[in-house]
């Protein structure tokens, strides 16, 4: 039985990479098959076959983050966690007191928001307008913590992926970002499908397991959509013999959450799903990744894919060769070993 010590290793701080390279397949990419290849991420059409079917996040990232004041005239931060409908959103507050429910805050010096009750470590606001289009104008790209820089005009496209349709997430699906156009045309003109799903990346993603006995972790919820033609092309894939290849753990997450019953179902939900080693993989072949941390439930759920001691080889192996970690660092390409 694996303990949350069990998934901790030590990185150094300039392996976690500040800014993204300029031309987003330059990043490197480990393969991480039958041996360990240091490759190129524009080398992925030569590692998939023609068939194979790659299932990417469509989410879009919305400017998830606000700065305002409290009636009192306190400083505050507001992070949206998550869109509920067009008007209310549940988020987290920065402030050094708390706002009171019933009160309202002054966001970006243009509108109010009510706080209605707090849930845990999270309160609903109720915004004045259509969400989206106040956070499109006044918000900030909200760049994950390990990242010691405020966000500018370059993350607002370079923190989104190219294929970004749904606006929800407020973090990246992080392995859809090495994709660019000419990649992907190559890929189709080789011979490989493409299918989309849709979950919304929440900031829970970056949150921490701190119980020691993983069962006692609970997951933040995340919305999911599958649409009906991915369950279609999964079929098909499956009956030509291709392989599944989730891009980022989003889509995997997407893809396991809705395969629960077996087999892959179309439709919305939630999903608190938390995967960790012995899980049983129902519809992902392999998956694309970047690098994740230390205690993070990401971190256990590609050791759950690949396998424990083979995800930290592949860790070690990164760490001596100098690999870009997180967000903006490199990726990798498994193999489900269940």
């Amino acid at each position: 039985m694996y303990t949350l010590s069990d998934f901790d290793f030590d990185l150094p701080a300039n392996l976690i990479a500040q800014i993204p390279l300029s031309g987003r397949s330059e990043s490197r990419l480990l393969d991480v098959g039958a041996s360990l290849a240091d490759r190129r991420f524009s080398d992925l059409s030569r590692l998939v076959s023609p068939g194979d079917l790659l299932v990417f996040n469509d989410t879009r990232v919305i400017k998830a983050r606000l700065f305002g004041t409290k009636q009192t005239g306190g400083q505050l931060e507001v992070l949206i966690e998550r869109i509920v409908d067009g008007q209310h959103a549940i988020a987290k507050i920065r402030a050094s007191k708390s706002p009171k429910a019933g009160s309202s805050i002054r966001l970006a010096d243009a509108f109010d928001v009510l706080v209605g009750e707090r849930q845990g470590e999270f309160f609903t606001l109720s915004f004045p307008d259509d969400i989206i289009g106040l956070l499109e104008q006044y918000g900030h790209m909200p760049l994950p913590p390990y990242i010691a820089r405020n966000a500018d005009k370059f993350d607002d496209t370079r923190y989104q992926t190219v294929y970004a349709k749904v606006p929800g997430a407020v973090a990246a699906p992080t392995a859809g970002l090495h994709f660019d156009q000419p990649l992907i045309d190559r890929l189709r003109d080789n011979g490989v499908k493409a299918a989309h799903v849709t979950l919304h990346v929440g900031a829970g993603t970056f949150q921490p397991v701190r119980t020691e006995n993983l069962s006692d972790h609970q997951m933040h919820a995340e919305r999911y959509t599958i649409p009906e033609e991915t369950v279609t092309s999964v079929q098909k894939t499956r009956a030509a013999g291709g392989n599944i290849i989730a891009v980022g753990t989003t889509s995997l997450r997407a893809l396991e959450a809705a395969s629960q019953n077996g087999q892959l179902t179309a439709g919305n939900g939630d999903t608190r799903l938390f995967i960790t080693p012995g899980y049983r993989f129902r519809t992902v072949d392999r998956l694309i990744t970047n690098f994740h941390l230390p205690k993070s439930t990401l971190l256990m759920l590609v050791s759950a894919f690949a396998g424990y001691d083979r995800i930290r080889e592949a860790y070690a192996h990164a760490i001596a060769q100098q690999y870009r970690f997180f967000s903006y660092g490199d990726a990798m390409l498994l193999n489900c070993a269940m």
